[in-house]
């Protein structure tokens, strides 16, 4: 029986907004990254962009300003996270297995960053519900992550969103919030997060449904095959 080759630096076509358009945008540039950048290095740079989320949130405490610094990190991390794997697959030089732990690894670390950083804004009961979101986002990687596992597909867009369109999201976000404060923000805190935990639950079920009907029809093959043979 033939192993199953490793499908984790081949993820499945991106369905999102500007999918298409960030794709022209990184095959049009890969070659200009000067030769002595790896991937890798493109990798671990998401750990200080992760430490600059946490202390530029920080700092926002008494000056939202510093937001900017924030949006940032966000944009720095999307070039980053972007290129690594590109460019590895460019030069023939990519390690794709440490690529999709430590990517991902990482992704998870500077998402519960981007939250952290944003939890100094609040005061309660809104910084306990910035807490809550990190369970929430993190169940989106992890059903990607397990999904991966049980059909060697990996999907990172949900609902026509992606990781690109998800950072300009927050960029937005902390334009908004240096423009009219965090007041507002907190007033809608809440609802914000139901929605997001109904998004987690759509996605989920039908993440389950798709394996679901997977192992179904592998099955009927199965009982097919039998009674073929009886």
């Amino acid at each position: 029986m033939a192993k199953e080759t490793f499908g984790g630096d081949k993820k499945l076509p991106m369905k999102s907004f500007l999918a298409s358009h960030e794709r022209k945008l990184i095959d049009g540039n890969i070659h200009r990254l000067p030769k002595w950048i790896e991937g890798y290095d493109l990798t671990l740079m998401t750990i200080h962009w992760s430490i600059g989320l946490i202390l530029f949130g920080w700092l926002a405490r008494n000056n939202l300003h510093w937001l900017w610094c924030s949006s940032l990190m966000l944009a720095l991390q999307w070039f980053t996270d972007s290129f690594d794997g590109a460019l590895g697959k460019h030069r023939d030089t990519g390690i794709p297995k440490w690529g999709y732990y430590m990517d991902h690894f990482l992704d998870f670390v500077f998402m519960c960053s981007l939250l952290i950083g944003y939890s100094f804004l609040f005061n309660s009961p809104a910084r306990q519900i910035v807490y809550f979101f990190i369970p929430v986002a993190g169940c989106f990687m992890v059903s990607s992550y397990l999904a991966f596992g049980a059909t060697n597909e990996f999907k990172i867009t949900f609902l026509w969103a992606g990781p690109t369109e998800m950072r300009i999201y927050f960029i937005i976000l902390n334009f908004l919030i240096i423009c009219f404060g965090t007041g507002w923000i907190e007033s809608i805190i809440i609802y914000v997060f139901v929605i997001t935990l109904i998004v987690m639950c759509i996605v989920v079920y039908r993440t389950q449904k798709y394996i679901w009907n997977i192992d179904m029809a592998e099955k009927r093959k199965r009982v097919s095959k039998q009674q073929d043979t009886t």
